[in-house]
């Protein structure tokens, strides 16, 4: 398996993302935000598709997408403070319709559809250059910002009353989350991402004592989920994807019938 180049690009951009969606999937489901990973996916989906009308690369539109959503998230946010949940449902319903128009006059459906489920096995040396630099650039952000997300996770009230500016803290964060989201569309899949935003930090909140140590404990399950996930697919010829969120999901459901309490 290794002596084949295309698996080599693989599973170092399986190990990247392995250490980023992680890092965002923590936060997001600490602040009880786990939707928000379909809500970007669905937008990302209509970016792909737009992109595909009219004739750019697909990753692009996805991030160009990604990004506008997450923005109108955190607007939705401060028109309903206390209700946050509507903002995500609102974007993830428009981009689904738009995905769904969008995808209906695109010139290429077989490329929009390869989005749904990922493509690892087939990325490119510069798509893989991309992956790695969003990668660093996120890593390097979410740990600047690491106590802040922190507190903003647990009390975003407090944390503001503290001096932390959550509004901002917040847009960049969500930002990241749309980012992430984008790039890994083309890799895993934008049906998959949000499974793999949640179930590896589900994971570790059964065992971890510490914000840190949950982090540690979901970037190892993601690691494990995702490099296992490609190697199962490599010899099975099933879609990395949705091997990856399937072996995610037995794990889960293994874990919490181990450990009950």
């Amino acid at each position: 398996m290794l002596q084949y180049e295309f698996m080599q690009k693989a599973l170092i951009t399986a190990a990247l993302l392995s250490l980023v969606i992680p890092c965002i999937g923590v936060v997001v489901v600490l602040k009880r935000f786990s939707l928000i990973g379909d809500a970007l996916s669905h937008a990302s989906l209509a970016g792909i598709a737009g992109a595909l009308v009219m004739g750019v690369h697909p990753v692009a539109g996805a991030l160009v997408t990604g990004v506008l959503a997450a923005l109108g998230i955190e607007a939705l946010r401060k028109k309903f403070p206390h209700y946050a949940e509507i903002a995500v449902a609102v974007v993830m319903s428009a981009g689904l319709g738009l995905a769904g128009v969008l995808s209906g006059i695109a010139p290429n459906g077989a490329a929009w559809t390869a989005f749904l489920f990922g493509s690892i096995v087939s990325i490119s040396a510069l798509e893989l250059c991309l992956v790695a630099a969003v990668s660093a650039a996120v890593l390097v952000v979410f740990f600047v910002l690491y106590n802040a997300l922190f507190f903003i996770a647990l009390d975003e009230q407090q944390a503001r009353l503290s001096g932390i500016r959550a509004g901002a803290v917040n847009a960049i964060f969500t930002t990241l989350t749309a980012v992430t989201i984008s790039i890994a569309s083309r890799t895993v899949g934008t049906l998959v991402v949000s499974s793999l935003l949640v179930i590896p930090a589900a994971c570790a909140m059964r065992f971890a004592r510490s914000y840190a140590q949950t982090v540690a404990l979901a970037i190892a399950h993601a690691a494990v989920f995702m490099l296992g996930g490609i190697t199962v697919s490599y010899y099975t010829g099933f879609k990395p994807g949705a091997v990856i969120v399937l072996i995610a999901s037995l794990v889960l459901c293994a874990e919490l019938a181990l450990k009950k309490n």
